[in-house]
């Protein structure tokens, strides 16, 4: 499979791009794309129209800003995309899901495997708990943007799909007695985490934790390949962690 990987040059996409070079019988870096990347180095570009070569598929981990434009890239280049990115505005959320109608596009808060089964749990225990107070305790590095993540908001929307009352209650800025409708959640930003996801479902009388701790970066790679493995060859739609689990 050859893979077009878009922000080459930051964390993720440096350890994707290592990732890839170890399992050279099933993958190769068809083209590196990122504004600032040193175009010396064979087949990494600045500007996306410049990639013209053989590619079956997109990997994004630049940036949500990259999204129209990457979406645009997709399209004329009819390439399914695995959006890997979070923190999309209401304007990238649309152009994803109208190259969706389009083309494949695959979506997820978070690429790991591990999270994707943490969703389900979650949404079984809320649903056995119907009465529960949710908190939800994310953690992650010092560099991270986006509050509360991806992943955490995943986590909520779970809730949500079991409970349609909720709602969130991001950071608790306000004193005062807690609704029992809604879900909390919590943002740590520290050192070098790599991502750390907390579910508390406390009764009162029992308290059910959930969580999830990656180790290392490279689990989102790894997933973000198995996203594009599961993407080519599908039909146009938007697809997630939870259609990956099914396959």
């Amino acid at each position: 499979m050859d893979i077009i990987i878009s922000g080459s040059t930051g964390r993720m996409g440096r350890i994707l791009a290592e990732t890839i070079a170890g399992r050279p019988e099933a993958y190769r870096v068809a083209a590196s794309y990122a504004p600032g990347a040193d175009v010396s180095v064979a087949h990494t570009y600045r500007n996306l129209d410049a990639i013209t070569g053989q590619a079956d598929v997109i990997i994004d981990f630049s940036s949500h800003l990259a999204t129209a434009a990457l979406c645009g890239f997709a399209r004329r280049r009819k390439l399914p995309l695995v959006v890997c990115t979070t923190g999309q505005s209401e304007e990238e959320k649309t152009a994803i899901r109208e190259l969706s109608r389009e083309l494949p596009v695959f979506l997820s808060g978070n690429m790991s495997l591990g999270i994707a089964t943490l969703v389900d749990l979650v949404r079984s225990a809320v649903r056995l708990f119907p009465e529960a107070d949710v908190e939800i305790v994310e953690k992650h590095h010092n560099q991270k943007l986006d509050v509360p993540s991806g992943t955490a908001l995943m986590l909520a929307h779970a809730v949500q799909a079991v409970r349609p009352d909720s709602f969130l209650d991001i950071g608790r800025p306000k004193s005062g007695k807690r609704d029992p409708r809604e879900i909390g959640i919590h943002s740590l930003r520290m050192g070098n985490e790599v991502g750390t996801h907390e579910v508390y479902i406390n009764t009162g009388s029992e308290c059910l934790i959930l969580s999830h701790q990656a180790e290392s970066r490279a689990v989102f790679a790894e997933g973000a390949l198995k996203a594009a493995s599961f993407l080519v060859g599908r039909e146009p739609g938007l697809y997630t962690m939870k259609e990956l689990l099914e396959a």
